[in-house]
């Protein structure tokens, strides 16, 4: 991608990321319930809402068994500035959620994104996948909506 284009583009992404931070801090405000629990499990899945593959699930149960503490381990997804684009997918295992986070649940495993890295990757598919020279967690199918209501 060209310097140019990453340059042309980062200043509208800088500005959604403020807007949505404005946006959820005056909603978190008036609002005494910020986490927000989807199960994926249910019949009719949301399009907004972040799925998680039977890879993805099935690598999380592994890390979770082999976790020597009772607490189940969270998958945490983040973006961040950063990479070719202009952001980076950032994935932590975390025993803990914060109030501004969206929770999505399916067999048990839980993935944890906040509300800002949400409107990133909302509708995405989080798989896990081996390769030779490298297994990960990997976001797959995102769909990006612009939407100009200013």
């Amino acid at each position: 991608m060209s310097r140019s284009l990453i340059q042309r583009i980062s200043p509208f992404f800088i500005a959604r990321i403020k807007q949505n931070h404005k946006l959820l801090s005056s909603s978190f405000s008036s609002s005494s319930s910020a986490l927000h629990e989807a199960s994926s499990e249910s019949p009719s899945p949301s399009l907004d809402a972040v799925h998680m593959t039977d890879n993805c699930i099935k690598r999380m149960k592994e890390l979770q068994a082999s976790e020597q503490s009772s607490d189940h381990k969270m998958l945490r997804l983040s973006v961040e500035t950063g990479g070719c684009s202009g952001f980076q997918y950032v994935f932590d295992l975390d025993d803990k959620t914060n109030p501004d986070d969206r929770v999505f649940v399916r067999e048990g495993i839980k993935l944890v994104v906040d509300d800002i890295s949400y409107d990133f990757v909302k509708g995405a598919t989080i798989d896990y996948v081996e390769e030779l020279i490298r297994s990960a967690f990997v976001v797959s199918h995102v769909i990006l909506v612009c939407d100009d209501k200013s």
